[in-house]
């Protein structure tokens, strides 16, 4: 009998994610055991500040890679949007799992909508992606960074009298809170972080019997979705710290990739598109993003950057 060793992380969310993995796995390997391992990373230990003045992606996934290259686990489980662009040598994402519903979410005890919310409202959320396009549809709104569980922002936004919290509808729901829910945020509004929604399992490239496990729980249409995405932010090599958004939707054998790139202050945002067949998926994103960086991304990023330094 072949046994498997998970690594995750170990907030609800994280161990959510990795039981999902183990489940869909024993539909189609029913004796297969599988031992999960709980590994903290750096950012499960630095809470009290923003994710854009830490550094850039890796955060939430490094040392559960690190387990995974000396061969203390075989497969590792992340929220794709968490995983770096390009991976460590030597590892590849084994399977991707059906995508969730990719939306933001508000979330306000008092019942406000974006359209609603009082002037000079208050806003939680780390996320320079979500306050730029925040900005660009009401520059008199005010972030809070807001980080931890979803547990913890909710009641940091009652502690701190917030007027309402964005987060990813993903994590809502897996979580069971749908029912806090004020505003499905429409894409066109706030367009998502790259692969959101998307739950990943990284496993060693030269570990065939793994990958062989793996193989029957990969989606296709979210794989070729992703990687449309992950190629796009790739090629403008962005990061926690740059407002980029990504949304490639397929349809049949058509794929089709929304981007967008913004300002921190949320002044200066270029949108733009790009379809192809999906098996260019990744063409799409790399084709998408230098046309992007010759519309004026590239200025933008690059000030983005400056002020960083």
């Amino acid at each position: 009998m072949f046994r498997l060793r998970l690594g995750t992380r170990g907030s609800r969310l994280a161990l959510w994610q990795a039981d999902w993995v183990a489940r869909e796995m024993h539909r189609f390997h029913p004796t297969l055991q599988i031992e999960m391992k709980v590994i903290k990373t750096q950012g499960d230990k630095i809470l009290d500040v923003a994710l854009s003045k830490i550094g850039d992606k890796g955060l939430f996934t490094k040392e559960i890679e690190n387990e995974l290259l000396a061969g203390e686990i075989d497969l590792a489980v992340h929220s794709m949007k968490d995983l770096p662009t390009i991976l460590p040598s030597g590892l590849i994402a084994g399977a991707v799992l059906p995508r969730e519903n990719p939306q933001d979410v508000l979330i306000s005890s008092q019942g406000f909508n974006l359209e609603t919310l009082p002037r000079g409202g208050r806003i939680g959320t780390s996320s320079l992606r979500r306050i730029a396009q925040m900005k660009a549809l009401r520059p008199d709104l005010r972030p809070v960074d807001l980080r931890g569980n979803l547990e913890t922002r909710l009641k940091k936004m009652e502690d701190q009298k917030l007027d309402g919290i964005i987060l990813a509808y993903a994590g809502v729901k897996r979580l069971g809170f749908d029912a806090c829910i004020t505003q499905m945020i429409d894409t066109h509004v706030i367009l998502p972080a790259v692969s959101q929604g998307a739950v990943v399992a990284e496993v060693r490239a030269t570990d065939q019997d793994t990958r062989k496990l793996i193989a029957p729980i990969n989606d296709q249409a979210t794989d070729a979705a992703t990687r449309a995405e992950r190629a796009l932010l790739r090629e403008l090599e962005g990061g926690c710290q740059v407002p980029i958004a990504a949304l490639a939707q397929v349809r049949g054998d058509r794929l089709q990739l929304r981007a967008m790139v913004a300002s921190l202050d949320g002044e200066n945002v270029i949108r733009d598109s790009q379809d192809g067949e999906i098996d260019r998926a990744e063409d799409i994103g790399r084709n998408l993003a230098k046309r992007m960086l010759d519309r004026g991304a590239a200025q933008i990023l690059s000030e983005i950057r400056r002020l960083g330094d």
